[in-house]
C-alpha cells in the first residue's frame, strides 16, 4: 500500500495544480504554449482556454505572448507565473514529505 495524494490551489474552481505547473515549464523550455500543448498532447485552442481561466481565478497574467511573423512568435512566463511555480514547487516537495511521515506514522511503513 503507498499513500497517493493531489494538491493544487483553488479559486472559485481549480487554479493551479501539477497539470498546468507542467504546461508551464514547458513553456519556458519551449518558449511556445503551441509547442509546450502538442508535447503533451493537447491542443492549442485547450491550452489556451486553461491559460485564460487560471489567469481568471488567480487574477493575474501567466504568459506574455508575441504574434508571430517571419521570426515566428512565442510565449514566456510572466514574473508571476515565475513566482507561482516556485512557490507550488516548494510546498508540495515539502508537503509531500510530511504526508510521508504522516502516512509512516499511523500506517507503520514508508
Amino acid at each position: 500500500m503507498r499513500l497517493v495524494c493531489k494538491i493544487w490551489l483553488d479559486n472559485n474552481g481549480k487554479a493551479f495544480g501539477d497539470g498546468p505547473y507542467d504546461l508551464l515549464l514547458r513553456v519556458e523550455r519551449t518558449g511556445s504554449l503551441s509547442k509546450a500543448a502538442a508535447e503533451i498532447g493537447m491542443s492549442y485552442n485547450k491550452a489556451w482556454r486553461l491559460i485564460r481561466a487560471m489567469e481568471d481565478r488567480l487574477g493575474f497574467p501567466l504568459l506574455e505572448s508575441k504574434a508571430g511573423g517571419a521570426s515566428g512568435g512565442g510565449s514566456e512566463l510572466t514574473a508571476q507565473a515565475c513566482q507561482l511555480m516556485r512557490q507550488y514547487k516548494a510546498f508540495k516537495d515539502e508537503a509531500e514529505s510530511v504526508l510521508e511521515e504522516l502516512y509512516a506514522k499511523h500506517f507503520g511503513c514508508k
